[in-house]
């Protein structure tokens, strides 16, 4: 029983040691589903019924301490928080018993039996112990109660009823001593205050499964816990949340993901009772226990990636990042072929830097194990598919001179025209061809003037200093976004009189124009403020779907379903150059400038497309038929597996060589336009193909850290936002909330990288929190799906599009009108939010959620209906 000996992978030859099994017991009496207790340096079990044995996990010659006082089967153990002293809690249905591990030790020295603490008598049966962070108070499990017991007093405090079943767990809050959060087998979990004896929140039904296990999160203020088919939630405990869901996972999809990205072998089901069928296993979550990171990745690990979870099951132990609710490592007990337990009743687990201590009881005997899993040594064996791969959105070096990139910004660069320098009015012959090229000299009109009758001098300073009337109207502050967040609603305007969509939004890099691509093939590009008469570009054939400004913001580029791309003249609304036939070959559901402007990016069908690109406006009354702007491929991407690409994305406001994809196989693909090659590739990224991409861009009137440009947003529908680091290629945050079934929602980065916003079907504009991975607002008063959102780069301002009906504006800082609106009923593009005391049809203004400021309409001023 004090043997130890490394267990070996099956199958593999000799590696680095990656589970140790340190003891080994046999019990006379079945310890399946017995809560176990495990720390950092000691183990404790019942062994054959009613004795309770404690092992010491750092020293195995110390010696094994056998604790007798209960008369039945112990069927829980729970240690204490405090080192000193170190406390062990032991329940069965006759008594739950309170052991000092110190003056034990002392006894048995002495040859004296130790004697525990009798702190209750018939609790019943009792499933679960745990005690306070300060250990004078133990929380008892026994049937649907949660009994309270003093340990220095040795009495009842108080006793907590409400739950319909058994509960499984209980946990104390660390922050606040008084919370007790307890789950049970009717399917939900409770908060209660322990100090009144009240219930402070009830769950609704989370599963069809009993909940078993639960881990409360100091770091990061929230709650995990798992059921018995596998099923994992995470829930935020924070001031002001209300107890929202943060993730939820399922254990069995996200292990057949970790084996497909990390190219391991999947555990097949067992055959069925027939041999012809597969029997699915279920994977019950039976132990939670913590586990940092930080010191086994070094530098290339995440803040958000440092704090896992073990989670403990029959089958193994998974290594589970909170954040994301994705595996960082699976450990398969099947897959070592010296352990004495391969399917585990009942785990423990204590976790302590490199080293992790799992303690286990069969499930079809009576043996129980004490295992040692070194976690470097499994993270080196299960190695993150974007390590070592050195992917950074900033360029780290120069392109070499053959490439596409560089050879497509040199061309740029000589053909971009100087500025023309306009001649003086005054005293210049204009000796220009007037008519078919010849030199005529008419009466007159090139000649200078003979002489100058009047001069009036405009350079004499005014000694009055009178300050001009006209102010400039714009300023820049230092850093618009360390202001709030945009909550209340200040501007909104219908994109037309009918109810077309709205299909995307796209602010200038100025900020101060904002473009939108409709689905009645139109275009508008509109002023910021969303003010004055908006531009009109048309000519496309189909619905409208990308819309990209240009880096110095003199070009717009629009792309639709009737597979042309346009640019237009961003001042004059003139068309410059299209792109379609012979050249794109099908619908374009992306497209966008690159490389500053020297190149053009767009998706259609199977394939990237990187185009090269000339504009000249200039026009020549004779040459009409001479085409000066042009456009031709110069590279062809394909993505793996030929599926369909659905959404792309890349960097345009300065130089990187990196392209991001997303296809049809619901995989993301990375590929390096300064080779033309693919470099990295995330298998099942989304349960859904990802319908769009948002990079963390930044913007000109912000700074951020350059580490934070390599942060990049996914959307899919029905899969929530995922938030990717692709220095790892790892989902390091999961955004849930909003809702997203049935209409893509798109999504946009704040300008200071600390935000990330999306719509919704439920008539709201989600921004979440990258830090705490929730959503920190929620913008109200639209009247149907929210379906794109867009920021402000020069101000704390975003803009959300509503389908059917409007664009909206949210401001900061920004209250709202007061006043009595006219009776009228609202029409298409209207708010129609009702208020305290207004009747149905009126435009109120609610609390904080803002007013409607004007409509597109002529004859209608700004806050009056029509």
């Amino acid at each position: 029983m004090e043997e130890a000996w490394e267990a070996s992978p099956t199958g593999e030859g000799p590696g680095p040691t990656i589970v140790l099994e340190k003891h080994r017991a046999l019990s006379s009496s079945p310890a399946a589903h017995v809560q176990l207790a495990c720390s950092p340096r000691h183990c404790a079990f019942p062994l054959d019924g009613s004795r309770l044995c404690v092992w010491s996990t750092r020293d195995p010659s110390e010696q094994l301490l056998m604790l007798r006082g209960h008369h039945q089967s112990i069927t829980a153990v729970a240690f204490g928080n405090t080192e000193v002293p170190l406390l062990v809690c032991s329940a069965s249905q006759d008594y739950v018993i309170l052991w000092n591990l110190d003056d034990c030790r002392e006894k048995v020295a002495q040859g004296l039996t130790p004697r525990g603490t009798e702190m209750g008598t018939r609790p019943g049966k009792v499933q679960s112990l745990r005690f306070s962070p300060d250990d004078r108070m133990v929380a008892v499990c026994a049937g649907s109660r949660v009994l309270l017991l003093d340990v220095a007093g040795r009495g009842l405090l108080a006793q907590l009823q409400g739950h319909r079943g058994s509960v499984t767990a209980a946990e104390f809050c660390p922050w606040q001593a008084d919370t007790v959060i307890s789950v049970s087998e009717d399917r939900s979990f409770k908060v209660w205050d322990s100090h009144a004896g009240s219930l402070l929140h009830c769950s609704p039904v989370l599963s069809a499964y009993p909940l078993l296990s639960l881990l409360v999160d100091a770091e990061h203020r929230q709650v995990v816990t798992g059921d018995a088919d596998g099923q994992l939630w995470v829930f935020s405990l924070r001031e002001g949340h209300g107890f929202r869901c943060l993730a939820r996972a399922d254990l069995r999809t996200e292990r057949a993901r970790f084996c497909l990205r990390r190219g391991l072998a999947l555990l097949s089901p067992p055959e069925g009772p027939y041999g012809d069928g597969k029997v699915d296993t279920a994977v019950p979550v039976l132990s939670l226990a913590p586990c940092d990171l930080s010191g086994v990745l070094g530098p290339a690990c995440a803040p958000l990636t440092a704090g896992a979870v073990w989670v403990g099951s029959s089958e193994g132990l998974l290594l589970l990042l909170p954040a994301s609710c994705e595996l960082e490592a699976i450990l398969l007990f099947q897959d070592f072929q010296n352990l004495s337990v391969q399917v585990a009743g009942s785990c423990a687990l204590s976790s302590g830097g490199c080293q992790t201590f799992c303690l286990l009881s069969s499930l079809f005997g009576g043996q129980i194990v004490l295992l040692e899993v070194f976690v470097d040594a499994l993270l080196r064996v299960q190695p993150s598919p974007g390590l070592g791969r050195g992917l950074s959105v900033l360029a780290s070096s120069c392109v070499p001179p053959t490439s596409l990139l560089y050879l497509g910004a040199a061309g740029k660069r000589e053909a971009e025209p100087d500025t023309p320098k306009l001649p003086s009015l005054r005293g210049a012959v204009k000796d220009q061809p007037l008519v078919f090229h010849h030199q005529v000299r008419s009466s007159g009109y090139a000649e200078a003037p003979r002489a100058t009758m009047f001069s009036p001098k405009t350079n004499v300073k005014d000694a009055g200093k009178r300050p001009s009337r006209v102010k400039n109207s714009r300023r820049c502050d230092r850093d618009p976004w360390e202001r709030p967040l945009p909550t209340s609603l200040w501007k909104w305007r219908s994109s037309t009189l009918g109810r077309t969509a709205v299909n995307c939004v796209q602010f200038s890099g100025d900020g101060r124009r904002l473009a939108c691509g409709l689905s009645d093939h139109l275009s508008l590009v509109l002023d910021a403020e969303l003010t004055g008469t908006p531009a009109v570009l048309s000519g496309h054939g189909g619905a409208v779907s990308a819309v990209s400004w240009s880096h110095n913001g003199r070009w717009l580029l629009t792309a639709a379903q009737d597979s042309t791309l346009k640019l237009w003249v961003a001042r004059r609304a003139e068309l410059a150059l299209t792109l379609g036939a012979g050249l794109i070959s099908g619908p374009v559901p992306a497209a966008q400038f690159y490389y500053m402007d020297a190149f053009i990016l767009l998706a259609a069908g199977p394939e990237v497309q990187l185009l090269s690109f000339h504009l000249d406006t200039s026009k020549d009354e004779i040459r009409r038929y001479k085409r000066r702007s042009w456009g031709r491929p110069v590279l062809r991407l394909a993505l793996t597996g030929g599926a369909e690409v659905t959404s792309l994305s890349a960097v345009n406001d300065f130089y990187s060589h990196v392209l991001l994809t997303a296809g049809r196989n619901r995989a993301l693909e990375v590929f390096d336009l300064s080779t033309g090659h693919s470099t990295a590739l995330v298998a099942e990224a989304h349960s859904r193909p990802v319908h769009h991409i948002s990079q963390n861009t930044g913007s000109a009137f912000t700074s951020q850290t350059p580490h934070s440009y390599n942060l990049f947003a996914t959307a899919a529908l029905g899969d929530g936002v995922r938030l990717w680091d692709l220095r790892t290629l790892r989902c390091e945050r999961r955004f849930e909330g909003h809702q997203a079934r049935s209409i893509p929602c798109g999504l946009a980065f704040s300008p200071c990288g600390r935000y990330v916003a999306c719509g919704s079907e439920d008539r709201h504009a989600y921004v979440y929190d990258v830090a705490s991975g929730t959503f920190s607002h929620r913008l109200a008063g639209h009247t149907d799906t929210v379906s794109a959102v867009a920021f402000r780069p020069s101000a704390p301002q975003v803009v959300t599009q509503v389908l059917p009906l409007c664009p909206r504006r949210h401001l900061v800082g920004r209250d709202s009108v007061r006043g009595d609106w006219p009776a009228g009923r609202a029409g298409p593009g209207w708010m129609t939010r009702r208020g305290q005391g207004c009747p149905r049809g009126w435009l109120s203004r609610g609390q904080g959620a803002g007013v409607c400021s004007e409509r597109t309409a002529a004859g209608q001023g700004a806050g009056v209906p029509p």
